[in-house]
């Protein structure tokens, strides 16, 4: 029961999809953070099925690519998008840490967070284009979703947390070796399906979310020496549009089975 609470409470907490009933039990956060990924599965399999569906009637291309596009934000409740912007503002200010702290506090939109979300939908629609029009190994959209939060939970079991983060502190407490067991259980588990059903495409992709993520984490932490909600949403974002492109680049390469 309690896990299927905490599970629940993931799902209330990361997901835009209202549910029947809240619940909240802080003595269960460890487990709802575990639960992180799972609700990453099921953005993912959301994803996955709406990229099955409209490719199914021969819709224009260019509209499967768009929704497609705002799909996993739209699943997610725009939550992640949020910090991707916050923190594009923060970084891109180039100022002192503490203008940095206030500007990801600050509920208005800077410029430099306007600019960087039309980058990013330019390279995920481009990407979400042509993986779409190639239609090869959607189901590595579940892998992309469930490995960049499985990588955003060990950041919050590992990395220190900024001042103004009682978020994710609260995230980390009473977390034990069985949660942190759970978490690689689960991304080992992500990862072989991906191998499992598309063969080296699926490593390759899972690679490409760990680079972007890894990426995205340094440079968070290089300015802000921590972590906070905003951040790991700024890492997440680009660790998943990483993985998009990678399977896109790979919609017309024929890789060797070598193993």
């Amino acid at each position: 029961m309690r896990l299927i609470k905490g599970f629940y409470m993931a799902l209330g907490m990361f997901i835009g999809i209202p549910l029947p009933f809240f619940i909240w039990d802080e003595s269960l956060t460890a487990i709802m953070i575990v639960s992180f990924p799972l609700v990453g599965a099921a953005i993912g399999a959301l994803w996955w099925g709406a990229s099955v569906l409209l490719l199914l009637p021969s819709f224009p291309i260019v509209i499967v690519a768009a929704l497609l596009t705002v799909a996993p934000f739209v699943i997610a409740g725009f939550i992640h998008l949020d910090g991707f912007m916050d923190t594009s503002d923060a970084l891109l200010s180039r100022r002192p840490l503490e203008d940095k702290l206030r500007i990801i506090k600050d509920p208005n939109v800077g410029a430099f967070a306007v600019v960087m979300l039309g980058i990013l939908f330019l390279l995920q629609f481009a990407a979400m284009y042509t993986v779409a029009d190639g239609g090869r190994f959607l189901a590595l959209l579940i892998v992309i979703c469930v490995l960049s939060r499985c990588f955003s939970v060990f950041a919050i079991f590992f990395m220190p947390h900024i001042s103004i983060s009682n978020y994710t502190a609260m995230l980390g407490k009473n977390v034990t070796a069985v949660h942190k067991a759970a978490v690689v259980i689960i991304t080992l588990g992500a990862v072989g399906f991906g191998v499992f059903y598309a063969g080296p495409y699926g490593l390759i992709v899972s690679g490409a979310v760990a680079i972007g993520f890894a990426w995205a984490i340094g440079v968070v932490y290089r300015d802000f020496k921590g972590i906070s909600g905003d951040l790991l949403g700024y890492a997440m974002v680009i660790g998943e549009v990483f993985g998009l492109i990678a399977l896109a680049l790979l919609q017309n390469v024929e890789v060797g089975i070598w193993f």
